[in-house]
């Protein structure tokens, strides 16, 4: 049995980062995740004028319930998602300032209108310099009142999270119908961890798409980050292709994160799969079966599937996964692209691809600077030994040892995946 100790969460990182800075008093994380993304959303915030001091696994953090101490800022966003959609949310909050938030050409493409109009609605004073609806933007802080909302949440559950993490910040709190919901246990971490920082946020109405938060503020509190489970699917994927064993420790029953319940889909291909409360375990003979499933609340780990699909003894459909086309890429097409060129036959729609057995022949991988094309494909290069990456080193985004880890748990004595590092 080998067991892999993966890196903290990569979405529990950030939204501890933003209760943090919102809570009253010192708090500190524990455990968090150091990636490009984490580091980029601290560095905002200390651009904001936050405290935050770290150390290797503790990161410390002044919280400011009355918003930045900077009366203006500069924010760059690099390529996060919540840092680009969290942190003007909680600029937004403070009671006055002129902040201006831009990020990368890769998340300028990504929408964050249904967010903005929110924001708009509550009154906050925001425009978009170039492209409505993308970065960059700015904001002109006078404190939210709070009240009532519509969100459609069908493109990214992040706008509902930003939106119910503001929620204590306002005067009177915020009372959200969500019409549309993708990743909905993200939302379910974000309760959760709201509710540890000391808030009062409850779900309910009909569909359960009604969500109340109380006003109030956060606060502060050590908060230990559990380790990622869209990481860790990457080496529950490898056990399954490869016939090892693999535990990972600090994800079991109690976990926070949806994303586990990708070892639910290996257990449908025939892998077995042991949880107990503090860890899960994956084992299999390397023999996998097809299957057709639904994988809308666990869009993040669509790529993972594609990738080991082709070595299945039946087709693999993957169904309702149209948010895929608006992450760090087109998810579904880029798949689908690479699985082609390497000899697989597959076929795609607005929002499902299906992936027929096949044998995958080496070639360089187009990751379109998205890390998760590259962690997926990483694994068929278990079976497909020569598989290169145009952009290796995009793996900094979420996990930076990627490469180093996975090369040691394949066994590989060059410290480098069998997928190798491209040009």
């Amino acid at each position: 049995m080998t067991v892999i100790h993966v890196p903290g969460s990569k979405s529990v990182t950030a939204r501890a980062l933003f209760l943090a800075a919102a809570a009253n008093g010192d708090s500190t994380l524990v455990r968090p995740l150091s990636s490009d993304d984490t580091e980029g959303f601290a560095a905002g915030l200390t651009a904001l004028g936050y405290r935050v001091a770290r150390e290797p696994d503790r990161w410390h953090l002044t919280g400011r319930p009355s918003g930045p101490a900077a009366p203006e800022a500069d924010v760059y966003c690099r390529d996060g998602a919540t840092t680009a959609r969290f942190l003007p949310t909680l600029a937004a909050a403070g009671a006055r300032g002129s902040y201006r938030f831009d990020a990368s050409a890769q998340m300028r493409r990504r929408p964050l209108a249904p967010l903005t109009e929110a924001l708009r609605t509550l009154g906050v004073d925001l425009r978009h310099e170039e492209a409505e609806g993308h970065h960059p933007l700015r904001i002109e802080a006078a404190g939210i009142k709070g009240g009532e909302l519509t969100l459609d949440a069908g493109q990214s559950s992040q706008y509902l999270t930003a939106l119910l993490m503001l929620g204590p910040l306002t005067e009177t709190g915020l009372r959200i119908t969500v019409t549309d919901l993708v990743s909905a246990p993200y939302i379910e971490i974000t309760l959760a961890m709201m509710r540890s920082f000391g808030a009062e946020v409850t779900r309910g109405g009909p569909g359960d798409a009604v969500f109340t938060v109380a006003p109030g503020g956060y606060r502060a509190t050590e908060y230990a980050v559990e380790p990622d489970a869209s990481t860790a699917g990457y080496f529950f994927a490898a056990a399954a292709l490869t016939g090892r064993e693999v535990t990972v420790p600090g994800l079991g029953r109690d976990a926070l994160q949806g994303d586990l319940r990708f070892v639910d889909v290996l257990g449908r291909m025939g892998a077995r799969v042991d949880m107990t409360a503090g860890s899960t375990t994956v084992r299999s003979t390397g023999e996998l079966r097809g299957l057709t499933v639904n994988m809308r609340d666990i869009s993040d780990t669509m790529p993972t599937l594609a990738a080991l699909a082709p070595f299945a003894s039946g087709p693999v459909r993957i169904e309702d996964v149209g948010n895929t086309r608006v992450k760090e890429c087109d998810r579904l097409e880029a798949c689908a692209q690479n699985l082609r060129r390497m000899g697989i036959t597959v076929t795609t729609g607005p929002d499902w691809i299906e992936i027929r057995p096949g044998t995958p022949k080496p070639v360089e991988i187009e990751t379109h600077g998205d890390h998760r094309i590259v962690m997926s494909f990483a694994v068929t290069g278990l079976r497909t030994p020569g598989i290169t990456f145009d952009d290796p080193g995009c793996v900094r985004k979420t996990f930076p040892e990627f490469h180093e880890e996975f090369a040691a748990f394949a066994g590989l004595p060059d410290g480098r995946t069998g997928a190798g590092t491209g040009r």
